[in-house]
C-alpha cells in the first residue's frame, strides 16, 4: 500500500499540471494553508531532475505572491481573516511574541523564518499587522524563499538518483520517521518556540 502511494505521488509529480498544483500550494501556504510546498517540490525534482530550477522558481514566485496576500490579510483583514487563521492552527500565542519583536528585527525575522520550516503564514500576517515596510518585506521574502527552494532543488538535483534509490529501499522507515519529525515539529512550534 505504501509503495503504491509512493508510486502515485511520483506519477503525480511528473504530471503536466504538477507545476500549477505546486504554485497553488506554495501560494496558499504563505497565507492560509498548513502544508508546505516541499511535499511537492521534493517528489517533483526527484521525478524530473532536469526541471529542478524551474520547480524552484515556481515555488519561490508563488510563495512570495502568497506572502503578499498574507501581508494584506495582516494589514487589512486581521480581525476578520488573520486572527481566525492563526487561531485555527494554534499560532495566536506566537503571533503576540512576534509582534513585539518585529519593531526592531522585522526584516531579519522575515528572512530567517522564511528559510525555515516555521509556518510562513505567521510571518506574513504579522508583517502586515505591524506595517513592516512592504519593500523590506518583499526583499526579505524573495531572498529567504528562493534560498530555501533553490537549496532543496540543488541538493535533490545533485544527489537525485542515490536519494531516490535510498527512499525507495527504505520507504516504510522513512515514512514513520517523517511523521515523527512532523509531529515533533508541531510540538516544538506550539510549546518551545
Amino acid at each position: 500500500m505504501l509503495y503504491r502511494l509512493y508510486d502515485w505521488t511520483m506519477n503525480l509529480a511528473a504530471h503536466r499540471h504538477a507545476m500549477w498544483a505546486l504554485a497553488a500550494i506554495a501560494f496558499a501556504e504563505s497565507s492560509i494553508f498548513p502544508i508546505p510546498p516541499d511535499v511537492l517540490v521534493i517528489p517533483m525534482v526527484l521525478a524530473a531532475r532536469e526541471r529542478a530550477w524551474r520547480i524552484a522558481v515556481v515555488a519561490t514566485v508563488a510563495s512570495v505572491l502568497g506572502g503578499m496576500l498574507g501581508y494584506g490579510i495582516g494589514a487589512l483583514l486581521f480581525e476578520a481573516v488573520g486572527r481566525p487563521v492563526l487561531e485555527l492552527y494554534g499560532y495566536i500565542d506566537k503571533f503576540a511574541e512576534f509582534q513585539s519583536l518585529f519593531a526592531e528585527w522585522g526584516a531579519w525575522i522575515v528572512a530567517g523564518f522564511g528559510f525555515t520550516p516555521f509556518p510562513y503564514k505567521v510571518i506574513t500576517i504579522t508583517s502586515g499587522v505591524v506595517n513592516l515596510d512592504p519593500a523590506v518585506f518583499m526583499i526579505a521574502s524573495v531572498i529567504s524563499r528562493a534560498a530555501r527552494f533553490f537549496l532543496v532543488a540543488a541538493l535533490l538535483w545533485w544527489f537525485g538518483p542515490p536519494i531516490r534509490t535510498f527512499i525507495e529501499k527504505n520507504l516504510p522507515v522513512l515514512t514513520v520517521l517523517f511523521f515523527v519529525l512532523l509531529f515533533a515539529g508541531f510540538v516544538a512550534v506550539r510549546y518551545l518556540i
